[in-house]
């Protein structure tokens, strides 16, 4: 079945180099505006959004998201923004909701000719005392909990091959 929608979900990859170049700024306000039309527990949208663009900030994110991971490489893979997506902690369907916001940013920005990877950590991140001050910095609420980001920018080469689907991945009864 041909349908935009369906090809940019079987399309989508996620991308793990970045040019340096920051994001057409309409691209971004689209995916974002996308991320804030995502499905939510009793329509309660409980996600906050936080487009990280300037390097400063970028740079203290990706340091939090290393000492949180261990890791000593870019956990964001060079792109130019981060989008990170928190809930709030007292919502019983915060994770599932903010889940729902990054897919729906992720097929946005692929849909747009821009490029995205899910990465992990942020709840952890933001649970150390760090991450307690750069949410005090943005003027957030203690109480939100980090659930996901995606890396985004527009992709430094060619998006990786599918792999294929797993046997018995649909199951209809």
């Amino acid at each position: 079945m041909e349908n935009p929608v369906i090809q940019a979900l079987l399309t989508r990859r996620s991308v793990r180099r970045y040019l340096d170049k920051p994001l057409d700024s309409q691209v971004m306000e689209a995916v974002l505006k996308a991320g804030t039309y995502a499905p939510t527990g009793r329509g309660l949208q409980s996600p906050t959004i936080v487009a990280v663009e300037n390097p400063e900030d970028r740079r203290a994110v990706q340091e939090l998201n290393q000492k949180a991971r261990g890791f000593d490489s870019d956990p964001y893979y060079g792109a130019p923004a981060i989008l990170l997506v928190f809930t709030d902690s007292e919502r019983n369907t915060g994770v599932e909701d903010a889940s729902c916001v990054l897919t729906a940013m992720m097929v946005a920005a692929h849909a747009l000719g821009a490029a995205s990877c899910w990465i992990h950590g942020e709840k952890e991140m933001f649970e150390l005392p760090e991450g307690k001050a750069l949410l005090e910095k943005w003027g957030l609420p203690a109480n939100l909990r980090g659930v996901g980001s995606l890396a985004i920018g527009y992709a430094d080469g060619p998006a990786p091959q599918p792999k294929p689907r797993k046997e018995g991945y649909v199951i209809r009864i």
